[in-house]
């Protein structure tokens, strides 16, 4: 059960993610804001709209009932009917006047929490709709990406050296008995992470840090996305539809590689970790390089456990890689700070209990495994949060640059289609 939290934080945690929502669409016009029909984004103002909306029904409307502050705000704006491709064609307000509708929906949960602490399914309804923002921010900073936008600027980012070198080599992690997923006292859980069960796991080796821009240069440089043999029989079909050469936003100009950042184009950084790639090209990778990526459950091991006094696993499992303290930017590249990707080297205060960096944010990490529900599985008040999809998109772990702090842990489990190369995944590998 969700432990409950005092009104001022989940105050505190509402106006934190507006503050980033906004910063997310200050300064675009209103072109920009609903922008091209791509499959992979949305209208900003769709978007942000949908925002206001699952804050109303999600929340106010699950607590106290009432009507949409907005007529016909369901038909606007619930994802669960309205057709992704629908969505530039609706009748949507104003710029303004969808940012005055979340304004309302947004006074009206502040005023409703009052003094003291919340109860447990406020709390969990309230955190569900503040991460649902912090996951729709994270969306529209890919999409300002994807479309070229300017990058963003955040108000409350902690400006962060980006510079600290490579970090090669594996550390090694025991076999035993992982309680993989969350266990019932977390202090709030998705429903796809219930419950923690026992995985068996053997013996492996994991890489320090992701894979850098300098490791994929390698297989790039080597012909590797001409070359049938590093790629599963479906990823080639991807990249001969796709046409890829190398990863999305890579240019090879006259003076070496550079990289599309947002609407500005330059020099790639050796030692930061290759982003923007999807699934099919991590496996190709691992097939050049004689790696593989990890399944889940190693890599949740290698995050959250510590060695027992034999040196083997220990029953307890961290929340974050370091313990159980939130994160800081020593700890780790999240929360926009950084405005990008740094070196993989940076964060030392976050390495795991084995010697892994940067398990938490920089880059999403691919791994393994296709989503599939735990033992039990049963649908939370968000039903389509999870159910859908399981079965057709593989799990990611550990967070990225623009992921917010307040949401990520060991258990975060994230999941997309092998396809997506917009999202901001990279990949750590294992040795064969």
């Amino acid at each position: 059960m969700t432990q409950p939290l005092s009104a001022a934080v989940l105050a505190e945690y509402l106006a934190d993610a507006r503050i980033r929502t906004l910063d997310l669409v200050r300064g675009l016009d209103a072109a920009q804001l609903i922008g091209p029909r791509i499959d992979v984004v949305n209208p900003l103002l769709w978007e942000i709209g949908h925002v206001g909306w699952f804050h109303e029904y999600f929340a106010l409307r699950q607590l106290d009932g009432g009507a949409p502050r907005l007529p016909k705000a369901d038909d606007l704006y619930d994802s669960s009917v309205v057709p992704h491709d629908a969505r530039w064609e609706l009748p949507l307000p104003s710029p303004q006047g969808t940012l005055d509708y979340m304004a309302r929906v947004r006074d009206a949960m502040l005023q409703r929490l009052g003094d003291g602490v919340a109860s447990a399914q406020e709390t969990e309804l309230y955190l569900l709709t503040i991460h649902h923002e912090d996951m729709h921010d994270e969306a529209f900073t890919y999409s300002r990406q994807t479309l070229g936008y300017p990058t963003p600027e955040f108000s409350t980012a902690r400006p962060v050296d980006p510079n600290g070198g490579p970090l090669p080599g594996d550390v090694a992690v025991p076999g035993g008995v992982l309680q993989l997923g969350s266990a019932t006292d977390a202090p709030f859980v998705f429903d796809n992470e219930k419950w923690a069960h026992p995985v068996e796991i053997a013996p492996f080796r994991i890489a320090r840090a992701p894979v850098t821009n300098a490791d994929f240069l390698g297989f790039v440089s080597e012909r590797g996305y001409q070359r049938h043999a590093f790629w599963s029989d479906e990823g080639w079909r991807w990249r001969e539809a796709a046409r890829a050469e190398q990863p999305l936003y890579w240019r090879r100009e006259h003076d070496g590689w550079m990289i599309r950042w947002f609407d500005r184009v330059q020099p790639l950084q050796p030692h930061r970790p290759v982003i923007h790639v999807n699934w099919h090209e991590a496996e190709a990778w691992c097939r050049w390089a004689g790696r593989r990526l990890p399944t889940e459950a190693e890599w949740e091991a290698a995050a959250a456990t510590e060695p027992d006094r034999d040196g083997g696993l220990a029953a307890r499992k961290r929340r974050y890689p370091w313990g159980d303290d939130r994160a800081s930017p020593q700890h780790a590249n999240l929360d926009g700070n950084a405005v990008g990707v740094v070196d993989v080297a940076i964060c030392a205060a976050g390495d795991s209990a084995w010697g892994c960096r940067q398990m938490l944010g920089n880059v999403w990490e691919w791994t393994a495994t296709t989503f599939e529900p735990f033992p039990g599985f049963s649908p939370d008040a968000y039903a389509d949060y999870s159910a859908p999809w399981f079965g057709t998109r593989k799990v990611l772990r550990g967070g990225a640059w623009a992921t917010r702090s307040r949401m990520v842990t060991n258990t975060y489990r994230n999941f997309f289609t092998p396809d997506r190369r917009d999202i901001m995944a990279g990949f750590r590998t294992c040795a064969l």
